[in-house]
């Protein structure tokens, strides 16, 4: 018994010890909704060295989030509706393939298969949104192949998500769409009553969490993938637009999303933070008024290490706030941005129109570095693999650079010292509290 107890103390210190010393592969095994988790937080890290400054080329502006996966990098185009997969390293395309349709939605990742949405922005005259051919694809991730499509009479401009075994998309027809990942058939349609135009799905808890537009009011949504039925649906009447075009980041037992109310001229841009289980609003704070710009309305937010951080296109301006209370704890005056930041280390990285990627303090928002690159970095934003940060531009390049081109070298390594120092003292104190557990069963014995 002695030996048993102490084999099972060893097992829970081991628990603690990274698995991914020495990493073959560059980037995670799966990518399976937008921006890889639910608090929109697009890193990932296995001690992999930072790749080199690089840029993947493509045949058409990029509005997608790249996705990493393995040694691969996956990207479509806006308006030719072209897809590629890259080695990552060295920047070769290994395939190319084609939509019908713009590409807004990741490439995103499962078991060997890519899974894409198509469509449009453009209305018809029933109120669906989305002209010409819309759906989503399925292709071999090794050889670009199309394995299946699922055609929809609305747009599929939203990431789609893959949960266990099914495929699940919400779309300008006021549809989501659960289908079968292996043969493209549907398994199962519910109606959503508005119209989603790029508010790709945050899977939390084994719900689905995205915003709706027309017709007004607009609406929030939950929707459980166990029952395949909504859980709630929250209206906003005094929203104008937005709503239907925000990720929404979630943690723990809150949704965040942002939208415009007011008149179309000079909105103002809302951040709301519902509760996950019911829908109700928790709070709601004002980023401020400002001039309406066209297409991507309202900032992507992101949660980090208990923060929300979001830019908003309104008021130029990029914010952090405390998830739990609402409160605002910094702003930094820039210009319009409309992508989703992300976090690592104490640090967050932003881009804009200009095609500037800022490096900001997560805790003060002091300005600790920056990069020009070219193009619009909109609307999708930067993610960080390894150290390496990769973002997609409108000049059609899906750009790479490590972070220490980004900020001095000696501040990075200083801001990862202290967040690492963090990491094992938090783990340390969880070891000691497992000894003292096992030192407590032990005299109970």
């Amino acid at each position: 018994m002695k030996k048993i107890n102490f084999m099972v103390f060893i097992a829970l210190l081991v628990s603690f010890i990274p698995t991914t010393l020495f990493a073959d592969s560059f980037g995670p095994d799966e990518w399976n909704q937008y921006r890889y988790s639910s608090d929109k937080n697009a890193v990932y890290d296995n001690d992999s060295e930072p790749l080199s400054a690089l840029s993947y080329d493509t045949l058409d502006e990029v509005r997608a989030t790249p996705v990493i996966v393995g040694n691969r990098l996956f990207i479509g185009n806006h308006n030719t509706g072209d897809l590629f997969a890259f080695d990552i390293e060295n920047g070769e395309q290994i395939w190319s393939a084609k939509a019908p349709n713009w590409i807004h939605s990741e490439m995103i990742y499962q078991d060997g298969r890519v899974f894409v949405g198509f469509g449009n922005r453009f209305f018809q005259e029933n109120g669906i949104r989305g002209t010409e051919e819309s759906g989503v694809l399925a292709l071999d991730a090794e050889t670009g192949e199309v394995l299946w499509k699922y055609n929809t009479d609305g747009e599929v401009m939203p990431t789609p998500v893959v949960y266990k075994e099914s495929v699940y998309i919400v779309t300008g027809d006021k549809t989501l769409y659960k289908i079968n990942p292996n043969n493209g058939e549907l398994v199962h349609k519910s109606d959503i009553g508005s119209v989603i135009s790029m508010s790709s799905p945050a899977v939390h808890k084994n719900t689905l969490f995205f915003g709706g537009g027309r017709p007004t009011p607009y609406t929030f949504s939950a929707y459980s993938l166990k029952k395949d039925e909504f859980v709630w649906q929250t209206e906003f009447p005094k929203v104008i637009a937005g709503l239907d075009d925000v990720p929404p980041a979630v943690h723990g037992n809150l949704v965040v999303t942002t939208a415009l109310e007011g008149n179309r001229e000079t909105p103002e841009h809302f951040m709301y933070a519902l509760n996950r289980k019911n829908g109700k609003i928790v709070w709601k704070k004002s980023l401020g008024k400002g001039e309406m710009v066209s297409n991507n309305k309202s900032g992507a937010p992101m949660i980090y290490d208990n923060k929300i951080y979001v830019g908003s296109p309104i008021t130029k301006t990029f914010y952090a706030y405390d998830l739990k209370t609402g409160e605002q704890i910094w702003k930094y005056k820039n210009e319009v941005m409309k992508a989703p930041p992300v976090a690592q280390n104490g640090i967050v990285y932003f881009s804009n129109t200009l095609g500037y990627v800022y490096a900001l303090d997560a805790d003060s928002g002091e300005e600790l570095g920056k990069k020009k690159l070219n193009g619009k970095l909109a609307p999708a934003g930067p993610v960080i693999v390894n150290d390496t940060l990769f973002v997609g531009s409108q000049d059609s390049k899906v750009y790479r650079l490590p972070l220490t081109d980004i900020i001095n070298e000696d501040v990075l390594a200083s801001k990862a010292k202290s967040n690492s120092m963090q990491f094992y003292i938090i783990g340390l104190l969880i070891v000691v509290l497992i000894g003292l557990l096992f030192i407590a069963l032990k005299r109970r014995r």
